[in-house]
């Protein structure tokens, strides 16, 4: 398993993102309307930020920032076998927030733990 990205909550990716372009260098690789946000992937060469805005005022990324503010939403790690991770965190008694995989960004399958039990962040598993 490799780091693949940070997610971060914002109200304004766009912005974010012409600022997080100039600051660090980098370029937009990846953009899309996925499950009620906009997503922007900026590779940082071994990674990438992934920048979260809600397109309306349900779902998870709206709740997080009503909640929290902007921020690291999660880490993302990346694995070659996905359900075998999923089994391992099984085996370790992590609660999964999603027991099987799932359709996430960019087309990739993706499943997250629930913080509680990964130090108070919020884990994703993505499979590329």
């Amino acid at each position: 398993m490799h780091f693949d990205h940070a997610g971060i909550a914002t109200d304004d990716a766009e912005g974010l993102a012409d600022l997080y372009t100039d600051l660090f260098g980098t370029h937009v690789a990846h953009e899309e309307t996925f499950d009620g946000m906009e997503v922007v992937f900026l590779s940082l060469g071994n990674g990438y930020l992934e920048l979260l805005e809600p397109t309306d005022n349900e779902g998870a990324i709206a709740s997080y920032l009503d909640e929290n503010g902007a921020g690291i939403h999660h880490i993302a790690v990346a694995t070659d076998d996905i359900d075998r991770a999923l089994d391992n965190a099984r085996e370790m008694d992590i609660t999964l927030i999603d027991k099987e995989p799932r359709d996430g960004a960019w087309g990739h399958d993706v499943a997250f733990l629930h913080p509680k039990d990964t130090g108070g962040i919020l884990v994703e598993f993505v499979e590329h």
